[in-house]
């Protein structure tokens, strides 16, 4: 449709062409015949417009949602591996903005085969009314658009390195404003603004690279389109003037050339959204095609499982051949000294990612011979950063009984809201306090009760004796099932069976919580301190 329109706008100037020279041979009849081509032409033309570019909008904006679901679905892979290397504000800028830009792609294309279909009517009609016009239209056309193509690519490259450092300064803004209170706890908001100042001013001198490079780029074009045209033009008078075409038809040449702009400008569009998009659509592409960070196993996880959990010489990164063994329905503590030696921790026994060296078992099977589905059900790791979602306290919960409530100290929280537990949330939460959060994520875990919950350091933001109160409540709650609390609280530790030392990436010391703060000096400062 939008070919029709474009073949339609040619039409218009060659039809008023043979009108006036109509009016001049003084033909009554056919003059009305031409005028109502005219009007045919142009009733034509708007509505191929209409809903030829209606359609074409849709199908942009329809790809581009495509292209956000399938990134979305990329990062929520259970696989993992699509956040390594960026950050969570640049994963959201390559779902946005990138997907937007491939989206146009879908608006490009039948916009340059309307201009390609403008142009052969055009070339055409030049034809018909003289041979060196359509000749010069059908011979000049094609380098010109070579050309385009050669101009566009420094604007490919700095769209490029626009984007990427625009996704950069996006994903430290995100990081920023998620972790203010901390900053602010810490008094770290100058080191942070200067953080981002230096991202942003990154940011900015590459867009504006990039927008000198647009600009180059569409003045240029509108140069060397402007000659053409005015070459068409002279072509046109100099054979008017030499008695070889009517006065209709060098009106109709005149308003030929002037289309031609048209689709000129058109390819000169479409040539720089595919610079940009291709740049665009090479982002997308590196986040669908990335490695996952782990590999699904062949066996589903059993039914019943006991939440025997066997590490044998588990080592990389921060760990340094680890050997634990916890028992069915244990309640284990662990205190590392090193928090990159507990986030490592939580990634191997959650799946996150396979260690170096080593094995993770689960009740005699190795983690990495289980489907992945039914293992992030039956070892479920509460992060300590767990984040609340959209909506209301029940709907963050799923199926709750009050006596998971109580164990969590979520009983609290929801008898401080004022709907309860149907009293919606904004954003991540941020209604809440940073206790209340921990209370409602860690009764999230609890709800679900998996065979082995592993919770990192789930009472932070609590006072303590909410947090004694919750030791308490979770000691008896999981009393059937394997718990793994990766913690420094001392009201925590006191509740466990046992407490592992995890230091310097090994087990060194275990026991029970009193002996380990009696004896261990190196426990007493990492639980004391």
């Amino acid at each position: 449709m939008i070919a029709g329109h474009q073949a339609g706008e040619a039409l218009v100037p060659f039809v008023i062409g043979v009108v006036i020279d109509q009016a001049v041979s003084g033909g009554t009849g056919r003059l009305a015949f031409w005028l109502g081509v005219l009007g045919a032409v142009y009733a034509g033309l708007s509505f191929n417009y209409r809903f030829g570019d209606r359609a074409a909008e849709r199908a942009s904006e329809q790809a581009a949602h495509e292209l956000r679901l399938d990134v979305t679905r990329r990062v929520l892979d259970h696989r993992g591996g699509a956040e390594t290397g960026r950050l969570p504000g640049a994963l959201v800028s390559i779902a946005t903005s990138d997907a937007a830009r491939v989206g146009v792609v879908n608006l490009c294309v039948p916009a340059a085969l309307a201009a390609c279909a403008g142009l052969l009517v055009t070339a055409a009609l030049l034809l018909s009314i003289s041979l060196p016009l359509g000749l010069l239209v059908l011979l000049g056309t094609p380098p010109l658009l070579w050309l385009s193509h050669r101009l566009g690519k420094p604007l490919e490259d700095r769209s490029e390195t626009e984007q990427e450092h625009a996704a950069a300064a996006s994903g430290v803004a995100a990081d920023l404003v998620a972790g203010l209170r901390v900053l602010k706890g810490l008094g770290a908001e100058d080191a942070a603004i200067a953080k981002y100042g230096a991202t942003s001013r990154t940011s900015l001198h590459a867009t504006i690279k990039a927008v000198r490079a647009e600009a180059a780029y569409n003045g240029m074009m509108l140069a060397l389109n402007g000659a053409f045209l005015a070459l068409i033009a002279l072509v046109g008078g100099r054979l008017a003037a030499g008695g070889d075409i009517t006065v209709g038809q060098l009106i109709s040449t005149a308003g030929l050339a002037q289309y031609l702009l048209t689709p000129l400008t058109t390819f000169s569009w479409v040539n720089g959204e595919f610079a940009q998009g291709r740049a665009s659509a090479g982002r997308i592409a590196s986040v669908l095609s990335s490695p996952p960070a782990v590999t699904p196993g062949p066996m589903a996880v059993p039914e019943q499982v006991t939440g025997k959990i066997t590490l044998r010489g588990v080592g990389g990164g921060p760990l340094r051949e680890v050997d634990l063994d916890v028992a069915p329905g244990e309640c284990l503590g662990v205190v590392a000294t090193d928090p990159a030696a507990a986030t490592a921790l939580l990634a191997c026994l959650g799946r996150a990612a396979d260690p170096e060296r080593g094995t993770v078992e689960l009740d005699g099977v190795p983690l990495t011979d289980l489907a992945l589905e039914g293992l992030r059900g039956a070892v479920l790791v509460s992060a300590h950063d767990a984040r609340l979602f959209d909506g209301t306290v029940r709907e963050n919960l799923g199926p709750v009984t009050e006596t998971v409530l109580a164990a969590a100290g979520a009983d609290e929280v929801a008898s401080a809201l004022p709907d309860g537990l149907d009293s919606v949330l904004d954003e991540r939460g941020r209604s809440l306090s940073g206790g209340q959060r921990q209370r409602v994520a860690l009764a999230r875990a609890l709800a679900a009760d998996p065979p082995v919950l592993v919770a990192h350091d789930p009472t932070t933001a609590v006072d303590t004796v909410t947090e004694a109160r919750i030791a308490e409540g979770v000691r008896r709650l999981r009393r059937d099932r394997t718990t793994i609390l990766v913690t420094t609280s001392p009201a925590l530790l006191a509740a466990t069976d046992r407490v592992v030392l995890l230091h310097e990436g090994s087990i060194t010391a275990q026991g029970a919580h009193a002996a380990l703060l009696s004896d261990n000096p190196i426990y007493r400062t990492a639980v004391l301190s």
